[in-house]
């Protein structure tokens, strides 16, 4: 393993196989985008002798199938934790990492010690084991896929309880990300305690009371 870089481009079906080998947890976060709501971040690992068809990054698969995938996913693997960072967190510590913090806080909570990390992305924080980032690796690495997915529908689904205590604002539509609909709503009913303060958008409206 010594010989496969900690930051993995390009990755082979070969090189899949290889790094996949033992008991692996998949991380993937989303959120780091939106203006308000914590960043989500999910550890996967997965069953061998239960294998998930259709796995794929989140943003490629339809609402309906990431949820159909969400409850296979909890049925099959054989551990899941999810990890956050506040939008307070954010503020104080920057997006980048209190993402790294989220991704910590998702293996640390799992209930099986993984014997290496598996991160999508260019960058992986340190978990105190062996980790590799990999481009794109949401899109080729099962075990990534599934932590995507359950990110991915973890923070969906928060969004639309946020949408339920603040309708005003479209959360359910644009899930907390910078749309015109979000910059109106902020204009005309101003920032709440979920919203990222630091993030330029909001810091605007901040300034202008």
């Amino acid at each position: 393993m010594s010989r496969i870089p900690t930051v993995i481009k390009g990755i082979t079906p070969e090189q899949v196989a290889y790094i996949t080998r033992g008991v692996v947890a998949g991380v993937d976060e989303v959120g780091r985008g939106p203006l308000v709501g914590d960043v989500v971040t999910a550890a996967v690992i997965l069953d061998p002798n239960q294998p998930i068809a259709g796995l794929n990054d989140s943003k490629k698969l339809s609402e309906k199938r990431r949820e159909l995938l969400f409850n296979e996913i909890t049925d099959k693997a054989l551990a899941i934790s999810v990890g956050r960072a506040t939008p307070t967190e954010i503020d104080d510590i920057n997006i980048l990492h209190a993402t790294m913090l989220a991704m910590q806080r998702a293996v640390a909570g799992l209930s099986i010690q993984p014997e290496k990390v598996l991160v999508d992305g260019n960058r992986t924080p340190d978990f105190g084991i062996q980790s590799h980032a990999i481009i794109k690796g949401d899109g080729l690495v099962a075990a990534i896929s599934a932590a995507s997915i359950i990110a991915k529908v973890t923070r969906d689904r928060e969004m639309d309880a946020l949408d339920a205590r603040y309708p005003q604002y479209g959360f359910a539509n644009h899930k907390g990300y910078p749309t015109k609909a979000h910059y109106e709503a902020l204009e005309a009913h101003g920032v709440l305690p979920e919203h990222r303060k630091s993030f330029k958008p909001v810091m605007a409206i901040l300034n202008q009371s």
